[in-house]
């Protein structure tokens, strides 16, 4: 452990997952740190937010120093929130940084996502969703694709399995042994497009998050695929780990009833998916265009609420 980091780590959300694995939540995303005890390396999975840098590093020296380089960075998917200090974070470390195949045009300047939803509904993140930044990220220089046989670098207990719908190249981690999943985007253990769940941590296994969810068919097979393994203990982008017999029952009644639970009314991907392939994507449906006035006041009511939150939010970053 490097002297002097203690503190600043201590006063970070971080917690235990399993043996060898670590979470880290910075505001409203976290982001994975996996031992290889054999070998003695680590893996991050995904890199958070733009700000995150700073505190992946820290909990990376106490965790783990004087080996606080990591052997790679393993992205579940290239959403801004997932993938923010990537270019930072790969940089310093000089370090590859691993994705699905279909996640490529999205890392490396081709392509956009799909846009936001802000009309799938479910909270205020929901309604102002469409000033999330879709845009791409390059990374090039780093970039590299994951073996298509769901082996993954550095990690010989785990393998990944492709969990498409909520982004193209969405995948999930898996250690088969004692049953731990990291779900990535694939579902989420709040409702991540309420403001008020996600300051509060709320558990509530849900689907994906509604707002970039483009192909709800594929996003309900990849949670159908996820309920088979019958997990142990759930970790997602969003929300807290989640474990036992409860989680499970949760997880197949998402899975049973997907399209009453988990897929918005009115949105703009609910009856026509985005049609996305290696090159990007290629095709999305009209958007909702008739204007609510309870969209309206939604969105004016989290604009409000999400500025006291990043106030917050901010206050906290800089006592850190």
């Amino acid at each position: 452990m490097k002297s002097g980091t203690v503190k600043s780590v201590i006063d970070v959300n971080w917690f235990t997952v399993a043996p060898g694995v670590w979470g880290l939540r910075d505001g409203y995303v976290n982001v994975y740190l996996i031992h290889n005890a054999v070998e003695k390396k680590w893996v991050l999975v995904d890199a958070g937010l733009k700000r995150s840098a700073l505190k992946i590093k820290e909990l990376a020296e106490y965790l783990f120093w004087p080996d606080s380089k990591p052997a790679a960075i393993i992205l579940t998917h290239g959403h801004f929130d997932h993938v923010g200090a990537a270019q930072e974070l790969a940089n310093d470390w000089d370090v590859p940084v691993f994705a699905h195949l279909m996640e490529v045009p999205y890392l490396s300047g081709a392509s956009a996502y799909p846009p936001p939803d802000p009309w799938a509904g479910g909270g205020l993140l929901s309604a102002i969703s469409s000033v999330f930044p879709a845009g791409p990220i390059n990374i090039s220089e780093h970039l590299q694709i994951l073996p298509d046989d769901g082996s993954l670098p550095f990690l010989p207990d785990w393998k990944y399995i492709h969990t498409p719908g909520h982004a193209p190249g969405q995948i999930s981690l898996w250690r088969r042994r004692d049953r731990v999943l990291l779900a990535g985007d694939a579902f989420v253990t709040t409702r991540q497009e309420s403001v008020w769940s996600v300051m509060r941590q709320t558990r509530k296994l849900t689907g994906p998050p509604k707002y970039f969810t483009y192909d709800w068919a594929a996003a309900e097979k990849s949670v159908k695929t996820l309920a088979v393994l019958e997990p142990e203990i759930v970790a997602t982008g969003h929300g807290l780990p989640m474990r036992g017999e409860e989680m499970r029952k949760m997880l197949h009644n998402l899975a049973d009833n997907f399209k009453e639970l988990a897929v918005p009314l009115h949105g703009r991907y609910t009856r026509e998916p985005g049609i996305a392939g290696t090159e990007g994507v290629t095709y999305v449906p009209k958007p909702v265009n008739k204007i609510t006035p309870i969209v309206a006041v939604a969105a004016g009511a989290a604009v409000l609420g999400l500025t006291a939150w990043l106030i917050y939010q901010s206050r906290k970053s800089e006592s850190e």
